[in-house]
Order: structure tokens, then C-alpha cells, then sequence
């Protein structure tokens, strides 16, 4: 059974920090892109950031320089690092694991974790 429990989030002031988790389960972790993206209320999701195996990374243009994201393949977790917090940056952030091929596996989503920033 395949698990991608995201944890982390909570409420924080504007200019705080947050760091979120994403901790695999059921999967060959080493096979997976992971991304987090986030949805806020009213608008459509959007992509975060993304990380290979390898360790190579992609952040959203809007989050450089703010958001980091790192993984530990030891842990099967990926870690998204979160500072100078401001209020748009309210959503829902979720995990998801994309497969390097269609052979290795499905795409899987974790049910998101909350983070609300205050003005």
C-alpha cells in the first residue's frame, strides 16, 4: 500500500518559516520525482517544487530564493523548507510522487497538509 504522508504545516506569522515533510511508503523511493504542489482556495494548483533521485531540484520562479527543497533517500522523506512566509503563500501544500517511467509505477498524491500565513 502506497503512502505519501505530508506533515509540517500549521499557522505562522508573515515572514516566518515553516518546514514540511513528505514520508514514502510503498514505493521503490529511488524510482520517484517528488513534487509538492499547493492549492489555495479559489485557485488552481500549482507546482512548488520538484527533486530527482539524484537530488536535482526545481522551484517555482514566484518561491526562489525562499523555498528550498532537499530529500533524504535513506528516509524515503523529502523536506520542503519554507522561509520569509508571506500570505499568499496560504494553501494546501501536497506531496506527489511521479514515477521516473510508466514501468516503474503510477503517480501517487498525499492528502495535504494546511499552511496558513498571517498578515
Amino acid at each position: 500500500q502506497v503512502q505519501l504522508a505530508e506533515s509540517g504545516g500549521g499557522l505562522v506569522q508573515a515572514g516566518g518559516s515553516l518546514r514540511l515533510s513528505c514520508a514514502a511508503s510503498g514505493i521503490v523511493f529511488a524510482r520517484y520525482v517528488i513534487a509538492w504542489y499547493r492549492q489555495a482556495p479559489g485557485k488552481e494548483r500549482e507546482l512548488v517544487a520538484r527533486i530527482t533521485p539524484g537530488s536535482s531540484t526545481d522551484v517555482a520562479d514566484s518561491m526562489k530564493g525562499r523555498f528550498t527543497i532537499s530529500r533524504d533517500n535513506s528516509k524515503s522523506t523529502v523536506y520542503l523548507q519554507m522561509n520569509s512566509l508571506k500570505p499568499e503563500d496560504t494553501a494546501v501544500y501536497h506531496c506527489a510522487a511521479e514515477p521516473l517511467s510508466p514501468r516503474v509505477g503510477a503517480n501517487y498524491w498525499g492528502q495535504g497538509t494546511q499552511v496558513t500565513v498571517s498578515s
